[in-house]
């Protein structure tokens, strides 16, 4: 589908990567990863033709569709959600505009007897048939399933985009994605704002997507769940192999085990070599032995072990003062938005030392809770701060508060003090960001790097409890472990929230769960939690509900004799061969659908291909009225 080929990218006379080759093809869900800054969404935007390479080349298959999922997203104002999503189907909408054209024509004209009445009657069959072919009568039922899929209620769909935060515009993104035929997606950071039960739905639409995904993430559960295939961009080379990511580092590591003792075993010949040569050389009657072993040694290819970008920040969170024992004291907090509640009348208790975890679904308070005890928003209740706090804030969007329009340098001198303003490159240099990259404009920072940036200036202000939301988001693998460790050594006060269970690991030893406008306490890790919910990992918490449904429902079942196991298997084998059957159909009808789309008037002139056509839709009806008795068959049963 793709073939990419000796492809070169530099900025500044530095190489992002150098003659990379590698093919893409359908089935193909590939993790693009890499550190922060190493050229992961620059590939994205070349593969999408958005950016030219400097040199190689990409061959595509004739008429391949790609979409692009981008970090940043512009909408046009004053259109609502469902608007906005119905422009994945320019054409179909281009359809439905001429049949409401013609329809207007044949209702307002009077010419009844003339050819262009005539005529116009032949153009509404053409356009509605094509219509039905490019899907027109199943697009508002599709994008309902993609909407309500990633979140969406019923009720938002009116509602104009303006409204909606950057997260959830970035979901109205995804489902235009979602919806188009697109035979490539490019996704950067899909998951980012997106909660569990999202995720989940997007793992399961990924990996039955029949094309290629290009996933660039940095959450390391969904890659192990989605993707087939690992690249990773790393000081200017890419290294290719076709397992999930945590696989591939396992694999990686084993290979330069490899190399290394291969290299130090072909090191220890080379050197054993030229002590023979210098040994030689010294009598003339081995003199062309030693030429002999100087020409075999440099006939040796030298073993290169690939190298590995080990470069990370490096974080410490010091402590300002000591504060009280109480840190922070709500009372009875409620938060509404108009008529709907989010917090009802919660009280909180926070110990000087505390590391707590805020855990449950977007949606039920976690970030509203944190934006009442840093004072950004109004609420009804009370809230303290104890003596001496001194907060350090990190928002989920943080890095949106950031100027783009001047430079690293200056944003952190612009935020320093006196005390602190000398020290703002060394802040930097630790940050990995040194040299001329200090002058390099915000704007043009990745995502993950802009967050590293919000890290840093947090620390130009004296902290002793840090209030931290998401802030994984966009940080690479290293980096979030980078950051972990610095949360682990932090000797303050530490709230938390997060879904990201790896991270949540180790940091936290009380738990807050919210649901249902309340929230709930677990004096212990997040694994702890985890026991006493009696649940595997954080995905199950969101799906606890319809687990305990599946298991009502299992054990309500009554136990079966073997002549009805029997039957049941028989209807079983039945019943998945028809839907094999229908699948193998759907797949050929939708590729005549494609090829009637492109060329409708030659194909509809080709009467045995239009027999052929409507015979599989016949063929497609009966399976599903089998299907139905067969099923029907089971349930009875």
């Amino acid at each position: 589908m793709l073939n990419i080929h000796n492809l070169s990218v530099s900025f500044g006379g530095t190489y992002l990567f150098e003659e990379v080759t590698f093919r893409l093809g359908a089935g193909d869900r590939v993790g693009l990863v890499g550190k922060n800054g190493a050229g992961k969404s620059t590939m994205l935007k070349i593969l999408s033709r958005e950016l030219a390479p400097d040199s190689g080349t990409i061959a595509t298959e004739k008429e391949v569709k790609i979409g692009f999922l981008k970090q940043d997203i512009d909408f046009v104002k004053g259109r609502t959600v469902l608007d906005e999503a119905y422009q994945a189907f320019e054409e179909i909408k281009r359809a439905e505009s001429r049949i409401e054209d013609i329809n207007h024509q044949l209702a307002t004209r009077t010419d009844y007897e003339s050819e262009e009445y005539s005529k116009l009657i032949e153009d509404l069959s053409d356009v509605t048939h094509h219509y039905e072919i490019l899907g027109g009568y199943n697009y508002v039922g599709d994008t309902e399933k993609i909407l309500l899929g990633l979140g969406f209620k019923r009720e938002d769909f009116t509602k104009l985009t303006d409204t909606f935060s950057g997260g959830w515009r970035m979901r109205i993104e995804l489902a235009k994605l979602l919806l188009q035929s697109n035979d490539v997606l490019l996704l950067d950071e899909p998951t980012n704002h997106l909660d569990i039960e999202s995720i989940i739905w997007l793992e399961n639409f990924l990996k039955s997507y029949p094309g290629v995904v290009i996933i660039v993430s940095h959450d390391k559960m969904f890659l192990d769940n989605v993707t087939n295939r690992t690249i990773e961009i790393s000081l200017g080379k890419i290294y290719d192999f076709p397992k999930p990511y945590s696989q591939y580092l396992e694999l990686r590591d084993e290979i330069r085990e490899k190399q290394l003792a291969t290299q130090k075993n072909q090191e220890k010949m080379i050197e054993h070599t030229e002590k023979l040569i210098e040994k030689f050389r010294a009598k003339a009657s081995k003199a062309s032995m030693a030429q002999s072993l100087i020409k075999k040694l440099d006939k040796v290819e030298r073993i290169e072990v690939d190298e590995d970008d080990n470069s990370v920040m490096n974080i410490s969170f010091p402590v300002s003062v000591t504060p009280g024992r109480v840190v922070v004291e709500a009372e009875n907090v409620t938060k509404k938005y108009g008529d709907k509640t989010i917090l009802r009348d919660i009280d909180l208790l926070v110990e000087r030392g505390s590391k707590i975890a805020f855990v449950g679904q977007n949606g039920q308070g976690k970030s509203t809770l944190i934006k009442a005890i840093t004072g950004d928003i109004d609420y009804t209740g009370t809230i303290k701060l104890g003596h001496n706090v001194q907060l350090g804030y990190f928002a989920q969007n943080q890095a949106e508060y950031l100027d783009g329009e001047i430079t690293l340098l200056d944003t952190m001198t612009n935020a320093a003090n006196d005390s602190n303003r000398s020290k703002v490159r060394d802040m930097l240099g630790a940050f990995l960001f040194r040299g001329d990259d200090v002058e390099k404009k915000v704007k043009v920072l990745s995502g993950g790097e802009r967050n590293r940036l919000a890290l840093c200036k947090l620390l130009l202000q004296p902290i002793n409890v840090l209030v931290m939301d998401e802030p994984t988001n966009h940080l690479d693998i290293k980096s979030k472990n980078v950051l972990k460790a610095a949360l682990n050594k932090f000797e303050g006060t530490l709230l938390l929230v997060s879904h990201d269970r790896d991270f949540l690991q180790g940091l936290s030893n009380i738990v807050y769960e919210f649901k249902d406008h309340k929230i709930r306490e677990y004096l212990g890790d997040i694994n702890f939690y985890l026991e006493q919910r009696n649940m595997q990992n954080m995905r199950e918490v969101e799906k606890r509900e319809v687990v305990k449904e599946d298991k009502a429902q299992k054990q309500a079942k009554p136990q079966l004799t073997y002549e009805e196991q029997k039957k049941n298997k028989t209807l079983q084998n039945r019943l998945s061969k028809i839907e094999s059957q229908i699948q193998s159909l759907e797949n050929d009808i939708q590729h005549d659908d494609k090829r009637l789309a492109s060329d409708y008037e030659k194909l509809m002139a080709d009467a045995a291909f239009f027999t052929a056509y409507e015979n599989k839709k016949k063929e497609l009806d009966n399976l599903m009225a089998e299907w139905e008795q067969v099923q029907e068959e089971l349930e009875q049963a």
